[in-house]
């Protein structure tokens, strides 16, 4: 049997035009808030487990704070089915409007919290209410907006592709210049009072002016075109036909979730709580690695349009393969500037960021992208990159090797780099008329 082929016809890729840019940036919007909230909490996590879970041990305190971060992601699975299914079944833009707007008021939520010595017992279980209302919702943001970008824009998937997640990163660089803003601003004690709090309220008002811009989104061009066609059970369908594929998108997506569950849900405060860097100056490292991080994987999503995206993704985790350990060895024994280092990881981690999400979106047909691509992606997620925070400080307390993080990010680029070989040599991500495509299944996908 021929291997199924969702590739772009021909060879020409003709830029994207004014609609397209509007449907791509809109549907961006969640993603940047989505990691704007998961960088802030991971910046500030050691000021929120002294407000909720106060303890003798600080090291106790953070481990809870960091569980309280997995369980967010543990809901993300279950969210991204949920929305996707409906994604895949009443349309996208329904589905993305109500989770921006939940996961919002969640923000804002979090931000006005009474820390546990005013409300006891009751701050931290809502504390973990409001972040698992944020994972149910954030399981279909991502995904959503890459099947956004393929289908508003096919035949330059990987442009759109790279440019959501451009914004993604975007809303990471927010983060970091809040942060930055708030440690130049206030004085440490302050910080630690109030300062991390108006992070969380300034993403509440990033999420209601998207939510006010995400309501003039049209629904995605390729759903319409069905025609009333699509699929009554998404996730059924998939886990029949498409689950082979599940797997092998989860894989490609590890090198994603391990890097950024590590880089930034845990560095941040590793570097100010155990390296003692100066906070200003983690901040500022974040900043500048944030910025290389972006043009990289603009480039490296462009080039996905012209050579196959799944070399890309080899040649960036056998690259992260090689480097992560020696940088991170640098990094904790403060052998050279932070600045460097974090922004050499960041430009070798965006030729697999710039890439991975147009490779996720070939592997699934219409009717089951928004799903296929929830499922997976959050599977990585919850796994890899929900509880890197928590394996890096057992790690560390039970190796004693302030660089043993590196090896975390490194299993994880070496499963997205065996993944590469399982993608079939001929897909290519875009959106492509049904008519033109065959059911991926086991029997489709060539072998290691």
């Amino acid at each position: 049997m021929p291997h199924a082929t969702y590739s772009i016809s021909g060879h020409t890729a003709p830029g994207l035009n004014k609609g397209q840019w509007r449907i791509i940036f809109l549907a961006s919007l969640g993603g940047s808030l989505e990691f704007y909230d998961f960088i802030i909490y991971g910046i500030f996590v050691q000021y929120i487990s002294a407000q909720f879970f106060p303890a003798d041990d600080p090291y106790v305190s953070l481990i809870l704070s960091f569980s309280v971060l997995a369980l967010g992601f543990l809901a993300r699975p279950f969210g991204g089915a949920v929305l996707g299914t409906l994604g895949d079944r009443y349309g996208r833009r329904p589905v993305f409007i109500a989770s921006l707007g939940l996961t919002t008021l969640a923000t804002i939520a979090i931000g006005l919290l009474p820390n546990y010595q005013s409300w006891g017992i009751a701050a931290p279980v809502l504390l973990v209410a409001f972040r698992l209302v944020q994972g149910i919702c954030l399981g279909g943001e991502l995904p959503g907006a890459v099947t956004y970008a393929v289908e508003a824009a096919p035949r330059r998937a990987g442009l759109a592709c790279g440019f959501i997640i451009f914004c993604v990163n975007v809303g990471v660089l927010i983060a970091t210049l809040v942060n930055l803003g708030i440690q130049h601003a206030l004085p440490p004690q302050d910080v630690a009072e109030y300062g991390w709090r108006i992070a969380f309220l300034l993403g509440g008002v990033i999420g209601l002016i998207s939510f006010a811009l995400r309501r003039k989104l049209e629904e995605s061009p390729e759903f319409v075109n069905l025609h009333g066609k699509a699929a009554k059970h998404p996730l059924g369908e998939l886990m029949r036909n498409h689950g082979r594929s599940v797997l092998v998108a989860a894989g490609v997506a590890a090198i994603i979730a391990g890097f950024n569950g590590m880089l930034y849900g845990f560095v941040p405060a590793f570097l100010v709580k155990t390296l003692h860097y100066p906070a200003p100056d983690v901040a500022l490292a974040m900043t500048v690695a944030l910025v290389v991080s972006s043009a990289g994987l603009m480039i490296a999503g462009w080039a996905g349009d012209f050579v196959p995206g799944r070399l890309i993704l080899r040649a960036g985790s056998l690259a992260m393969l090689i480097v992560v350990v020696p940088l991170f060895a640098l990094m904790a024994n403060h052998s050279t500037s932070i600045v460097l280092v974090l922004s050499l990881l960041s430009l070798v981690f965006s030729l697999a960021s710039g890439i991975w999400p147009s490779i996720l979106a070939g592997l699934f047909p219409t009717q089951v992208r928004f799903t296929g691509l929830a499922l997976s992606y959050n599977m990585s997620v919850t796994i890899l990159s929900g509880f890197a925070p928590l394996a890096a400080t057992i790690l560390i307390e039970h190796t004693r090797m302030d660089a043993a993080p590196a090896l975390y990010i490194a299993l994880c680029a070496a499963l997205s780099f065996w993944c590469s070989f399982l993608v079939p040599g001929r897909v290519r991500a875009a959106a492509v008329p049904e008519a033109a495509r065959a059911t991926l299944d086991a029997s489709d996908m060539p072998s290691a």
